[in-house]
């Protein structure tokens, strides 16, 4: 098929590397950018990008956050139930001393209690609910209540179960006996 010289003059100017017509057309047709539009485009692109990084950076902060407080929490409260357990056998050489009061074995459990102590005491762990302190049921369990005229109502009369704190954070809150007073018949 013979060429034209059209095309033959298109296929040179392509070889120079010059647009051909079409292209020089389109060119032509595109509007001429605004480089301040650009720029407010890029800018509000740029905000848009940062305000995420931000809130990303926000986010994993809070997570991190998050995390530490839960494991503290975990870890606290595995803590307390070793603790819990160990008072368990507090309690278990306590009621052997009771029953062996003056014993040959007594003075083996009251060093064996004492050492026990000793270790809550390093834990941060201190006896809580003793008699003759006044009632109070966030750190008491009563178990039972006496008429008494002898003390104030709401006095600890006798500790049947010793409780335990950690700091502020009651382990184990104590079984005790409560006074009150007696009702007159009048």
């Amino acid at each position: 098929m013979p060429s034209s010289p059209e095309s033959d003059a298109n296929e040179q100017q392509r070889r120079q590397g010059g647009a051909m017509p079409d292209e020089q057309a389109r060119a032509q047709a595109q509007p001429p950018t605004d480089p301040d539009a650009d720029r407010r485009a890029l800018s509000a692109e740029l905000a848009r990008v940062e305000d995420r990084y931000k809130r990303a950076v926000a986010d994993l902060d809070n997570y991190r956050k998050r995390t530490a407080r839960e494991i503290e929490r975990r870890v606290a409260e595995g803590r307390e139930r070793v603790l819990r357990d160990w008072l368990e056998a507090v309690d278990s050489v306590e009621r052997a001393m009771r029953m062996e009061s003056g014993g040959p074995s007594f003075d083996g459990l009251r060093a064996v209690l004492d050492q026990m102590e000793t270790v809550l005491a390093r834990q941060g762990v201190q006896r809580i609910g003793a008699a003759g302190e006044r009632f109070d049921p966030e750190r008491h369990e009563a178990i039972a209540v006496q008429p008494s005229a002898d003390v104030p109502d709401r006095t600890i009369l006798a500790v049947q179960r010793s409780g335990f704190a950690l700091g502020d954070r009651v382990i184990r809150p104590a079984q005790v006996v409560v006074a009150r007073t007696p009702e007159r018949a009048g």
